[in-house]
């Protein structure tokens, strides 16, 4: 089996790509592990910014179909205190820099926009070898195999495709969340939904922190941030939803009750998320017929930054491969060119942002940080 694009991965960055490619009339197969578009959640909110996300979906052309889909007043963001004092409020001001949006609906509407049959459900990928001359062939789990001009590597931080360029593996940050939710939060959880508020909030501390949004409705989703080894959370048996709940709970003893709730009252089991990442400048030599995009390229701490980055990088390298459709190294070159130091300097400044969430004078860091902002965009103004 051949085909001219093949795209290993359906999230957002793989998706972007394909949309693009389409729209230049450049045939592509997209292959994905999971079974259907329904086989898992497809995590919260996505505050989507006008210098990176907004520009792949222009050049996707589905700027209209995406702004159907904002939720209003979610931009709106607050930092409270651990005894629930709050420190640092803003409004959302309905500029649209970074509307949000639920990621399966974003999802959804790339899946929309591709020709029936685009993404192949249920290959997850076992391997993958040059054959020389730029072509590669992929391995599936079920013995199929797939062979191609150009491959794309669109499958996330653990890719597949990436040890055909990349000896790099993510490595853990240091810090784990603790992922639960709660529904229909204004009548059955109202002390938590009114501390969260319409938007986000950010309730830190050295070294930790409880972090929520208001998704769709009345739904708030919450990461609780811990900066401890792996095997201090190996150690917790997640199986056990109340006594792992109740010895993430211990670290956040004395904070206010209306905070605690976002963990204690979860409707769902604690999900622990361990934060990995590759290194801040991590790239790799051209090899002929293949590149990443996303965090298969560049995977890091979530700051915000790693859904744009992703579906920027699938727009631009689509763009890249529709300027030079008969010489792909060409394409891939120009890419790669523009994604290192694009990457590596999202990488630098989110880490720069878990500095202030979590340093020894957390919250008021991140707090001065934001402040100071607001005073440089008033002086320039």
């Amino acid at each position: 089996m051949s085909t001219d694009v093949t795209i290993i991965g359906a999230g957002l960055g793989g998706l972007t790509l394909a949309r693009v490619l389409h729209v230049h009339g450049i045939p592509v197969t997209v292959h994905e592990a999971e079974a259907s578009p329904s086989a898992r959640m497809q995590g919260g909110m996505l505050d989507i910014h006008d210098y990176n996300g907004q520009l792949a979906l222009e050049a996707a052309g589905l700027t209209d179909a995406f702004e159907a889909i904002v939720l209003a007043g979610r931009e709106a963001m607050r930092i409270i205190d651990r005894d629930g004092t709050v420190l640092l409020e803003e409004a959302d001001d309905g500029t649209g820099g970074r509307p949000e949006v639920q990621r399966g609906e974003l999802r959804q509407l790339l899946l929309d926009s591709l020709p029936d049959g685009t993404v192949r459900w249920g290959h997850k990928v076992s391997g993958a070898r040059a054959l020389g001359g730029g072509r590669h062939e992929v391995t599936f789990a079920d013995g199929g195999t797939v062979t191609t001009n150009l491959l794309v590597g669109a499958d996330g931080a653990w890719s597949r495709v990436r040890p055909l360029l990349s000896a790099a593996t993510p490595a853990y940050t240091g810090m784990s969340f603790v992922e639960t939710y709660l529904f229909h939060a204004d009548t059955r959880h109202p002390a938590a939904a009114k501390a969260v508020g319409g938007g986000s909030m950010l309730a830190l501390a050295p070294g930790k922190g409880i972090q929520a949004h208001r998704e769709k409705g009345d739904t708030l989703h919450t990461y609780v941030a811990l900066s401890k080894p792996q095997e201090w959370f190996a150690a917790i048996d997640f199986t056990d939803a109340p006594a792992a709940t109740a010895r993430i709970a211990d670290e956040f003893e004395g904070w206010a009750p209306e905070l605690l709730a976002l963990l204690t009252e979860s409707d769902t089991a604690p999900v622990l998320r361990p934060l990995n990442g590759l290194p801040t400048e991590h790239r790799w030599e051209r090899v002929p017929g293949v590149t990443l995009i996303g965090d298969a390229a560049h995977a890091a701490a979530p700051n915000g930054e790693g859904a744009n980055l992703a579906m920027l990088d699938g727009a631009e390298l689509a763009k890249a491969v529709a300027a030079h459709p008969d010489d792909i190294e060409t394409a891939l070159a120009a890419y790669e060119r523009d994604m290192f130091p694009r990457s590596a300097a999202a990488a630098v400044d989110g880490a720069e942002l878990y500095g202030f969430m979590f340093s020894d004078d957390a919250p008021h860091g991140l707090i001065d940080m934001f402040t100071g902002q607001e005073q440089g965009q008033g002086q320039k103004q």
